[in-house]
């Protein structure tokens, strides 16, 4: 059985292993991590992805676009938002043409990812909700991740926000190496492997470290990275320039 997120454990061991993490975790305050428990697999994969690539409106007219397809489906979902219209069933997106499909505006790349998706869930790759809490993170990373469309990071994702793991590290998200390159004050973002090994030291509580990474991404008041290698060479150019115009100055 998987374990559950611990905030109060996750953020003693991260004050405690990690100085500059602990700043982070005093300015963000209480971490607010929680998984949704809205959606089954297949339904928050299919989810994933439609927003692959697009911006949150786009995605979400395309979303509503596809479930608008399935008329005769009167399933519903809680949402932080109040209810809303649930994804077709894998079958209905096995009995819809490609071209019913795309006529929600997906791309043939989706269409065919969608289908795909729904295959799997149907043969028992795309274990149901109850089946992946008995699994571990990277048999699920293994089974998810043979879906046309679904990288690691998509997984991740899944992990942290729908299933609750404690110990994911999403190496290769974005928001997480700006997060840790302006903690530290990076000139750039940490390569995957550099942030890997670092992250060795939070765990078992990597997920919690996660959503802190992304806070410090979100901080005003920490550099962006390369800000302050770029404030030096400014500076030093002035300094360049300075002494010229002095000598041009005396000359004349």
């Amino acid at each position: 059985m998987a374990r559950k997120l611990d905030h109060t454990a996750a953020i003693t061991h991260l004050s405690r292993i990690d100085r500059k993490l602990a700043k982070i975790i005093a300015k963000a305050g209480p971490c607010f991590l929680q998984p949704e428990a809205t959606q089954n697999l297949f339904e928050s994969l299919m989810e994933a992805i439609i927003y692959q690539q697009l911006n949150g409106k786009v995605a979400a007219t395309i979303t509503a676009r596809v479930k608008a397809l399935f008329p005769e489906n009167t399933h519903r979902i809680k949402t932080r938002h109040g209810e809303a219209a649930g994804f077709p069933s894998p079958e209905q997106v096995l009995a819809a043409t490609p071209e019913l499909l795309r006529s929600a505006g997906l791309s043939q790349a989706k269409m065919l990812a969608i289908r795909d998706l729904a295959a799997k869930a149907l043969d028992g790759t795309v274990p149901t909700v109850r089946e992946a809490h008995k699994m571990s993170d990277d048999a699920l990373i293994e089974h998810l991740t043979a879906v046309r469309g679904i990288g690691r990071w998509t997984v991740e994702m899944l992990l942290i926000f729908r299933l609750g793991r404690p110990d994911v590290l999403a190496v290769d998200d974005y928001g997480v190496r700006k997060g840790f390159a302006k903690m530290h004050r990076m000139d750039e973002l940490p390569k995957p492997k550099e942030l890997q090994a670092y992250g060795e030291r939070w765990r078992p509580h990597r997920s919690v470290a996660c959503w802190y990474m992304w806070r410090a991404a979100e901080m005003k008041d920490l550099p962006e990275p390369g800000a302050e290698k770029k404030a030096a060479v400014k500076k030093a150019a002035k300094k360049k320039i300075r002494p010229r115009a002095a000598r041009a100055r005396r000359r004349a």
